[in-house]
């Protein structure tokens, strides 16, 4: 088996560009001799190896050496290469140092694989989204878009991931979303007829952004429950997937299937992904509210995010007190916060949980009380305020939210004796739930388990070699002392 490229230290930051750029320019000869091996061993790994070096570098890449990159891995003067080409800065690409040119070699590649291609696509496309040419990042995708859809090699879909997240972001950040939403359906159209599950996953995932992002709640669902299943290949495309489906149940009132989801989006997702972390737990927050439950301090407190969920730490210490007054106060103070994290339609449904939660400390606290007194305590603001807090006690009580019964007659609230919890079956079902959830923590944790390729076999065949050689061994003891006995 051919044995991995080693790729050497990346040097200590400079402040000279005649010092930078050759190293840089190494490093992604480098990865390109990564690329080309595994194209032709035809192993994926490599290519996730190449682009998460890649990633190393984002911040070092610059125009010269994109276009030193340009002549050496692609044919000078041929199609892809003009393109390319034309998308850099003119006046920095004209600027490369002499230095930088003769002490890097420059001898292209003569057949350039398509890989390297595409590849070439994605450092162009990363350069002009990090310099904020949108515009220009916009005709590369989609040049490199155009160019996939003739490209059929399984060592080419991480590469066409990572394209195809770039060539909607792109669009994304000029406000152009939807004029791509049909090309994304027909580029997951070929990735399910080729049978590209990465490509798949993240272009499932980037059209449910795209319907999300203009509140097409119902589309996305849709697409959602007709795509082809199958086992998630990337864990940060898995975390997105989560998180969409979450925002999607949430709409839909689903609060259980999306708070699990929320939950484990949050988990799953890679440390260093703070502001995607910080959006699962908001949502996850509001939707514990809406269930009933109170999320703990330590959620709030976690690294990073004590800021981004001060204005949901106040909400949440509104809905558990049950002060109805100091919730619309909360809500109309960080309105603008929550109506750009489009929480603000989900916050409104709270209200009815401020009520009840009011409702529930007021059942607890007396044995017998008037439905004034109610009203008044829930701060009720309404024309009819005692009529309200009727139907509010009445629709609470048929839930089941709170233990009470109405006597109409004299206008009152009485609260039944609580009972004792552990003679219900409640404790054991919260007990088989945790369980439940413990168990599918460990099988998934058993099916993210990686092994080496062929391990097995390679087992097998050191097993029959020794087998072979003591056997050999022992023939040729046998045949010696057969010798010794002629003699």
């Amino acid at each position: 088996m051919t044995e991995d490229v080693e790729m050497k230290e990346l040097p200590a930051p400079s402040n000279s560009t005649t010092t930078t750029s050759p190293s840089t320019l190494n490093h992604l000869k480098e990865i390109a001799s990564l690329i080309e091996t595994g194209a032709y061993a035809r192993e994926v790994r490599r290519i996730v190896r190449a682009v998460r070096l890649t990633m190393a570098l984002r911040r070092k890449l610059k125009a010269q050496v994109l276009s030193a990159f340009l002549n050496f891995a692609l044919t000078p003067g041929s199609e892809p290469h003009n393109r390319l080409v034309s998308y850099l800065p003119k006046e920095d690409v004209h600027e490369m140092e002499c230095d930088t040119a003769s002490s890097v070699s420059q001898t292209p590649m003569k057949h350039p694989l398509p890989e390297l291609e595409i590849y070439c696509y994605l450092l162009v496309l990363i350069y002009l989204i990090d310099q904020k040419k949108y515009n220009e990042a916009k005709a590369c995708s989609s040049a490199s878009v155009a160019r996939l859809k003739n490209v059929n090699r399984r060592t080419v879909d991480v590469l066409a991931s990572r394209l195809y997240f770039y060539y909607s972001l792109s669009y994304e950040l000029t406000g152009d979303l939807a004029e791509i939403r049909g090309n994304l359906l027909a580029l997951h159209r070929i990735a399910t007829l080729r049978h590209d599950e990465l490509g798949q996953e993240t272009l499932l995932n980037l059209l449910l952004r795209n319907y999300l992002h203009y509140n097409l709640y119902d589309q996305a669902e849709k697409l959602r429950s007709k795509a082809p299943r199958f086992e998630a290949h990337s864990n940060q495309q898995f975390c997105r997937y989560l998180f969409y489906l979450g925002k999607i149940r949430t709409i839909q009132l689903e609060y259980t299937d999306a708070k699990e989801s929320l939950l484990q989006a949050a988990r799953k997702a890679p440390v260093a992904a703070l502001g995607f972390r910080v959006q699962c737990n908001k949502w996850a927050i509001i939707v514990r509210l809406l269930l009933g439950e109170i999320p703990e301090r330590t959620v709030f407190m976690q690294k990073g995010m004590e800021n981004a969920l001060k204005p949901y730490f106040e909400l949440t210490n509104a809905v558990r007190i049950g002060d109805l007054e100091l919730f619309k106060s909360v809500a109309e103070k960080f309105s603008t916060i929550f109506s750009s994290d489009r929480t603000h339609n989900l916050i409104v449904r709270l209200r009815h949980n401020v009520i009840r939660t009011g409702l529930r400390n007021i059942s607890i606290s007396y044995s017998r009380i008037s439905l004034a007194d109610v009203a008044k305590k829930l701060r009720l603001d309404s024309a009819n305020p005692v009529a309200d807090a009727e139907s509010i006690v009445a629709k609470a009580i048929r839930d089941g939210a709170i233990d009470a019964t109405l006597d109409h007659a004299n206008g009152w609230m009485v609260s039944k004796e609580t009972g004792d919890i552990y003679s219900t079956n409640e404790p054991q079902i919260a007990f088989n739930s945790r369980i439940a959830f413990c168990l599918n923590m460990h099988n998934e944790a058993v099916r993210a388990l990686r092994f080496p390729p062929n391990s097995h076999k390679e087992k097998e065949s050191a097993e029959k070699r020794r087998e072979r050689q003591q056997q050999e061994q022992e023939l040729a003891k046998h045949i010696a002392e057969e010798d010794d006995d002629e003699f």
